[in-house]
C-alpha cells in the first residue's frame, strides 16, 4: 500500500512529461508533413546510378533552373 505513494506521483510526472512532449512537438511543427518522408522513399534518385553524361545534364538543368545558381 505504501508503493502507492511512490507511484502515483511518478506516474503523474511521467504523464506530464508526455503532454509537455506532445505540446512542444505541434509548436514546432514536427506533425507537419506526415506523408513526404513515406513518398519520398520511393522516389529515391541515386546520382551514382546515372551514366556520367545523365549526371552531367542534370546537373546542367539544376543550374539553368536556379538562373545560375546551384542549389548544393
Amino acid at each position: 500500500m505504501t508503493i502507492l505513494y511512490l507511484l502515483i506521483p511518478l506516474s503523474l510526472i511521467l504523464l506530464g512529461l508526455a503532454v509537455w512532449a506532445f505540446f512542444w512537438a505541434v509548436k514546432h511543427d514536427q506533425f507537419e508533413d506526415l506523408e513526404g518522408p513515406a513518398h519520398r522513399i520511393l522516389f529515391d534518385e541515386d546520382e551514382n546510378d546515372f551514366t556520367p553524361e545523365e549526371r552531367e545534364r542534370r546537373r546542367q538543368a539544376r543550374t539553368d533552373r536556379s538562373g545560375g545558381h546551384d542549389k548544393r
